[in-house]
């Protein structure tokens, strides 16, 4: 039973921040309703998708070092929570628009937290090899 236990601790997370990276990638894809010109999709294309792109390098590397990906989807939360307050700030404010960020916020901070339950499951967590 201990076995399949730790099977799924270091499988949750990887496949979480697959599907995580995804769905961003997918929405990322809203540039196209915006009738621009070639090169200005091509850019805009490229400027929605660098956070998916971060997150993807986080998990190629976390894929061994746990503690990349719990520092960097938990820290990428914060961040992301932060920009909407900033940008909440900006408008006028109402409450419902906070909910908007643990969409995304939430899924970063679970898969953060799964990420540091794993690297604190190792034996070897301080060894880089």
């Amino acid at each position: 039973m201990k076995k399949n236990i730790s099977k799924s601790i270091y499988w949750i997370p990887r496949i979480l921040s697959m599907i995580f990276v995804g769905f961003l990638f997918l929405m990322s894809l809203d540039i196209f309703e915006l009738k621009l010109s070639f090169w200005q999709t091509v850019l805009g294309l490229f400027i929605h998708s660098v956070p998916a792109l971060i997150l993807l390098v986080a998990l190629i590397v976390s894929w061994k070092y746990e503690i990349v990906g719990g520092i960097t989807f938990i820290s990428g939360g914060i961040l992301y929570i932060v920009i909407m307050l900033i940008n909440v700030m900006r408008y006028q404010f109402e409450w419902y628009m906070l909910s908007y960020s643990f969409i995304v916020a939430g899924p970063a901070f679970l898969i953060g937290v799964l990420f540091m339950i794993n690297w604190t499951k190792k034996e070897n967590r301080w060894q880089i090899t």
